[in-house]
């Protein structure tokens, strides 16, 4: 009688199976957003930006020269003083660009342009980040009362929402800072106008995000979740907090980082028509790159409207590829 044979491998040479290891939502983005190089390398460039407002005074202290400190006596300035040697890199002619001053020097008085660059970077994304969380925190909070509730709110957030996008922003702001009193609220000078320009920008874009909150909101509180939260007694605070915000997150994050390139622009719109921020000559430069890109256009020189114009470009830039890898990482579906 034949007899069977065991060929399976003994129990101690047996390989244990791995575990399946679960990944978060958060996790499965983060790979996603990893694989885009433009995304990445907008997000990056985002981060040293950042850094470089943060740390401008450091930064001006290794590379540049204190942003009002004049010198009259260099490049810029030899057709006036008597022909002192003129520094040129480039098409820049008579820049002054050289290892000292990385950005060449003002045609007016002879401040460093590399310094007021980076302090610009501080006072722009200033602005542009706190306008950003201004038009978020009210055109989420509108856009999800309207969505939720609907009916009688629906129909008049909806109004509003049109009429401050029928709103002639541009003329708005000119006439306000127009009749700008010297002190106001307990601020005077530059951060009465930087207060001014966030309060501005940002209480009146609010309804572009309101109105993509409100679309998700709609089609939200039609899903099975919600309705399980309401055949357990939640009421519409809690289901909201609770439920609906969660699954907001995303639409309102991807929105505000392609809402703070725009805000940017708007601000040095507003700097480059003369009612943003002054430019100071004793203290904390109060310069933005609007502002730098104004004094500019007066006087007619490359290299002072290249760099402040450059670092507007790349902030953009930056931001807009960051922005869409950010939603295509967070929404594969919106990708085609």
């Amino acid at each position: 009688m034949a007899t069977r044979t065991d060929t399976s491998a003994p129990e101690a040479t047996k390989v244990p199976a791995k575990a399946i290891e679960g990944r978060s939502l958060g996790r499965i983005a983060w790979t996603r957003l990893k694989r885009d190089k433009a995304a990445m390398a907008g997000g990056i460039t985002v981060i040293l930006l950042i850094f470089m407002a943060v740390f401008a005074p450091l930064i001006v202290g290794w590379f540049g020269h204190p942003p009002n400190e004049f010198h009259q006596d260099n490049a810029l300035l030899a057709a006036e003083l008597g022909g002192l040697p003129r520094g040129d890199f480039l098409f820049f002619e008579n820049s002054g660009i050289s290892g000292d001053f990385l950005f060449g020097l003002e045609p007016q008085n002879g401040r460093d342009l590399f310094s007021e660059v980076v302090y610009g970077a501080r006072v722009s994304l200033l602005i542009a980040f706190l306008a950003t969380l201004v038009s978020v925190l009210i055109g989420s909070t509108m856009g999800v009362i309207a969505g939720f509730f609907g009916g009688i709110v629906d129909t008049v957030i909806s109004f509003l929402m049109n009429v401050f996008l029928a709103f002639p922003l541009l003329l708005f702001a000119i006439a306000l800072v127009g009749v700008l009193p010297d002190k106001a609220f307990g601020l005077s000078g530059n951060s009465l106008r930087i207060a001014l320009l966030i309060f501005i920008i940002g209480f009146f874009n609010w309804p572009y995000i309101a109105r993509i909150v409100r679309g998700q909101t709609l089609s939200l509180r039609e899903r099975e979740f919600v309705d399980a939260a309401r055949s357990l007694g939640a009421r519409g605070p809690y289901i909201i907090v609770k439920e609906m915000l969660p699954n907001l997150v995303a639409p309102i994050l991807v929105y505000a980082t392609l809402l703070i390139p725009t805000n940017i622009l708007f601000e040095a719109a507003l700097s480059f028509l003369g009612v943003g921020v002054q430019r100071q000559v004793v203290g904390e430069p109060g310069v933005t790159w609007g502002g730098l890109l104004s004094d500019a256009a007066r006087n007619s020189v490359v290299h002072f409207m290249f760099f402040p114009g450059m670092a507007i470009f790349i902030t953009v830039l930056a931001f807009n590829l960051f922005g869409d890898g950010l939603r295509d990482a967070l929404d594969p579906k919106s990708k085609r």
